[in-house]
């Protein structure tokens, strides 16, 4: 039993190795997703936990004119956020020494990361619409379902995050050419 279609139908009737298939199937994409949207990665493992007991449970309620990826992503969703409301950390909260060169590494590497500026750069809709898009390779009309968004907002959000990253991506390299020849 291969399909994913029959996978889900064994599932729903009952059937614990069918839904580890499932699992195994959606596990480590839903862990990096959730790796964006947490603030550790303990917490994308309760989050994805979470998530996976949640599809359990309401596996029958699950629609099967929607995809199933789609489903899985709003739950990862819902349990990121309410993880991350129940975990409220300011990140200026934590000391840090600026002065320590091991820092200023990690703080440099990280601005080069496309994804940690994507994170600082745009809402978490946004954010959320270009992970699915370029890392989950989900179609717009699977993020607009994930979303709970029209395809037309999807498109243009994911347009305007491209300009935005693309924009502060170019400023960045400008600062560091000046710096380079200055």
């Amino acid at each position: 039993m291969s399909s994913e279609a029959a996978l889900i139908d064994a599932a729903k009737r009952g059937s614990t190795t069918a839904f580890a298939d499932l699992v195994r199937a959606y596990r480590e994409g839903l862990l990096r997703f959730l790796l964006t949207r947490t603030l550790s990665y303990a917490d994308a493992e309760d989050a994805l936990q979470d998530t996976l007991i949640n599809a359990y449970r309401y596996l029958h309620s699950y629609d099967s004119r929607w995809r199933f990826s789609t489903w899985l992503y709003r739950i990862a969703i819902n349990n990121a956020a309410k993880l991350r409301q129940a975990t409220t950390v300011e990140l200026s909260d934590l000391s840090s020494d600026e002065s320590d060169p091991l820092e200023q590494c990690i703080a440099a590497s990280e601005r080069e990361n496309l994804w940690v500026t994507a994170r600082r750069l745009l809402n978490d809709d946004v954010y959320t619409a270009m992970w699915l898009r370029y890392i989950e390779d989900m179609s717009v009309k699977d993020i607009s379902a994930v979303l709970e968004r029209s395809v037309s907002w999807t498109k243009v959000n994911l347009l305007r995050a491209r300009r935005i990253l693309n924009a502060e991506l170019n400023r960045e390299s400008d600062t560091n050419k000046s710096k380079a020849y200055g």
